[in-house]
């Protein structure tokens, strides 16, 4: 069992001690809070070990799990890489594309493994359809929350925008060619509402749009590609799969045909994919113990977590 400790107690580093104390693949060493009074209210409740320092924690484990805000990302990722650690570290990778690259510089240098919290690419829902998703040329997403002030430290982009920008990139196999966006700030210093259009060297286009002042949850990806529609509801966790196919000579009384200008007919149906249920924050820090133990590439890696930030920021600097 690799041994593993937690650099931040607030609300996700709380989730991630839970998982940690109860997944098979780790042995959870303990953790390191900033807010002396903090470490001791998890400590008490909990039972989890509070070390005295960053340094202490590090030299005791295997696995560094950064659950810190942004701010502290890179300099939590340098000390525990600089000794030889692996390290976990939650999204946005770093504030800046410089401290992110340095990360991928250092992990280099001291052979460790390095994987990003992009947590929606292990959401059921999107793992059931991912394979049926090919060369999509019209991508939409939507990620709206209600207001809450965890997170307002950066902007929207980075705080909920940025999942989907993973997950676009994950997919769309082409370079960004061209960011154009727009953002307005509501109730915080940095921009609560985004919309930012993507477009790729391929042709595909992509049509984000976040914001966390919204009276109610939503957080969807719909993909359009040739001969089929995939929509994926991230927060319901649920698929909806539309295809097409030629038409048959003969079709049933109930087979759904279209017939386009050119008079070419095409037939319609539904595909219904299994969606297995798990903890997708769980199978994150899961996947990535497997990767250390059997020494493969983690499934979101830094340099992918990099790509997603440099993308963020060009949608950023284009506000």
């Amino acid at each position: 069992m690799l041994k593993a400790g937690v650099l931040g107690a607030g609300h996700l580093g709380k989730i991630h001690l839970k998982l940690l104390n109860q997944s098979d693949k780790y042995k959870l060493i303990g953790f390191y809070d900033p807010i002396k009074e903090n470490a001791i209210k998890v400590e008490k409740e909990f039972g989890y070990k509070a070390f005295d320092s960053i340094e202490e924690l590090i030299n005791a484990v295997d696995v560094v799990d950064i659950v810190t805000p942004t701010l502290s990302h890179f300099d939590c990722a340098k000390e525990a890489i600089e000794k030889g650690k692996h390290i976990f570290i939650e999204k946005p990778i770093t504030k800046t594309i410089e401290e992110a690259e340095k990360i991928i510089e250092l992990i280099k240098k001291h052979n460790v493994k390095g994987q990003v919290g992009h947590v929606e690419r292990f959401n059921p829902a999107f793992t059931a359809v991912k394979s049926s998703i090919n060369n999509p040329m019209f991508i939409e997403s939507h990620r709206l929350a209600e207001f809450n002030p965890r997170g307002t430290d950066v902007p929207v982009v980075l705080d909920l925008m940025i999942h989907d920008i993973d997950v676009i990139l994950s997919i769309v196999k082409s370079k960004v060619k061209h960011v154009s966006a727009s953002g307005v700030s509501v109730i915080s210093e940095t921009p609560d509402i985004a919309n930012a259009r993507i477009e790729f060297e391929n042709g595909c286009v992509a049509n984000l749009t976040a914001s966390r002042i919204s009276l109610k949850n939503m957080r969807k990806s719909r993909f359009f590609q040739r001969d089929a529609y995939i929509a994926v509801d991230f927060f319901e966790k649920a698929t909806e799969v539309v295809k097409m196919k030629d038409a048959p000579e003969n079709p049933g009384d109930y087979d759904m045909i279209l017939q386009n200008a050119e008079g070419v007919k095409k037939q319609i149906y539904f595909e219904n994919p299994k969606i297995e249920a798990n903890n997708a924050i769980l199978d994150e820090l899961e996947t990535f113990a497997d990767a250390i133990n059997n020494n493969t590439i983690p499934i979101v890696t830094i340099e992918q977590g990099t790509d997603a930030l440099r993308v963020a920021h060009m949608i950023i600097n284009d506000f």
